[in-house]
């Protein structure tokens, strides 16, 4: 028998303009077109990590445009570890890993409460280690 998951519940969202306004002040990014091209940038990444019932839920939380950067995004087969997650989006964006790390910082602490806890818990457990830091929660592991 399968467990069943907790649905998602809907939270008071945001519309894409006041998530770039608020990625912007998070990143410190000089323009709101600075804040929508990091923006993509991390969402499209996270597309590409992301499967299931998580990518589904999450992308109902996303302000539209968000969402299908997220949508648009094949999920890869073997996804990525939190460092791995941010080589790569610096390698695609041409940026250095630790601009990359700043956008990561930026981006996915909105996303997750987008998301809410539950959902941003699911998603955790579903990724590989290293994610919980770029989401602004501390890594938590059990003990072996």
């Amino acid at each position: 028998m399968l467990p069943l998951r907790e649905p998602a519940t809907a939270r008071p969202g945001m519309t894409f303009q006041q998530m770039l306004e608020r990625i912007r002040y998070e990143g410190a990014y000089p323009t709101r077109e600075r804040a929508e091209d990091v923006t993509r940038a991390v969402v499209g990444a996270l597309g590409r990590q992301l499967t299931g019932d998580e990518r589904v839920d999450l992308a109902s939380c996303l302000p539209t445009e968000a969402a299908l950067f997220f949508t648009s995004q094949i999920p890869d087969l073997q996804p990525l570890t939190g460092w791995g997650f941010v080589k790569d989006l610096a390698t695609r964006t041409g940026a250095t890993p630790a601009s990359a790390r700043w956008d990561t910082g930026a981006v996915l602490p909105v996303v997750g409460h987008l998301a809410g806890p539950a959902l941003l818990d699911r998603i955790l457990t579903q990724l590989p280690s290293g994610y919980a830091l770029l989401f602004g929660r501390a890594e938590l592991t059990q003990p072996a």
